[in-house]
């Protein structure tokens, strides 16, 4: 075999003249991913439809690289496409589409109500396909059968195995996002684009604090490696698939959760 064929350590990983948009860039995950590509040399995008949290976060993020940040409510189709041409105007390509942003409802079946399907699915189910459809050209443009764009989408555990919470809208749209990134990866690979999930498990955010304060402890001794994730877990895999080590990888839903979904007999 050439000895052409083979990459570096340090190239594997290296993301020096990429360019990617963070759904939900501001806080939790969405940050933790920013942050590990903003690290491995991309230039970043982050949206959040919170303007004072959209400028908080620039200016955090900024001291790792090259982000900006453009406020977008990712719930209304218009503003998908809105987002989109934004980040068409800075580059004739587009190499990283995460798809982060996302909602949660939890609340008894007897009162479940109306709203909390139609929140949750338009978020977490219809942005990501909307934000696909409105940025395929730049994403193709960026694509090539040795490099191919990436579409990383955020699913999750909830979607994998069935928790103690009653959170219906939320587990049925991760479980729809799971299926539409294998549909949408056998459809774009020919396209010279990749379509993989990242299914994490349980990591410190706004969306998790109540959990986390009630059975946090209690979550963490049930996971087969004893504990909640951490920043740098999420940002490996997010650069991981972003980058060249991931670029044979489509249509796969990797779970990031210490073992919980996958291999513990029980959690909460």
């Amino acid at each position: 075999m050439a000895d052409s064929q083979f990459s570096t350590h340090t190239e594997l990983f290296d993301l020096h003249g990429k360019y990617a948009l963070v759904t939900g860039g501001t806080k939790g995950i969405g940050m933790m991913i920013a942050r590990g590509l903003l690290q491995a040399g991309a230039r970043v995008v982050i949206s959040s439809r919170d303007v004072d949290a959209c400028a908080q976060a620039q200016h955090l993020l900024s001291e790792f690289g090259d982000v900006r940040a453009i406020p977008a409510d990712l719930s209304r189709h218009e503003e998908c496409q809105r987002l989109a041409d934004l980040v068409e105007r800075d580059s004739e390509g587009l190499d990283i589409l995460v798809n982060n942003a996302g909602a949660m409802w939890r609340e008894p079946l007897a009162t479940f109500p109306d709203e909390a399907w139609d929140t949750v699915l338009d978020l977490n189910l219809k942005s990501p396909f909307w934000l696909v459809q409105a940025l395929l050209p730049a994403l193709r443009k960026a694509g090539t059968v040795d490099d191919p764009a990436r579409v990383i989408n955020i699913g999750s555990i909830a979607a994998v195995h069935v928790a103690e919470s009653p959170n219906y809208s939320y587990a049925s749209s991760k479980a729809a996002l799971h299926q539409l990134t294998r549909v949408l990866a056998r459809e774009l690979g020919p396209q010279h684009v990749t379509v993989n999930a990242i299914a994490p498990g349980v990591f410190p955010s706004r969306m998790m604090a109540p959990t986390l304060d009630a059975i946090g402890d209690t979550i963490a001794a049930a996971a087969p490696l004893r504990r909640l994730g951490r920043d740098d877990d999420m940002a490996g895999i997010a650069v991981f698939l972003a980058s060249r080590a991931g670029a044979y990888l489509t249509g796969t839903i990797i779970p990031v959760d210490g073992g919980i979904a996958t291999t513990a007999t029980g959690t909460p």
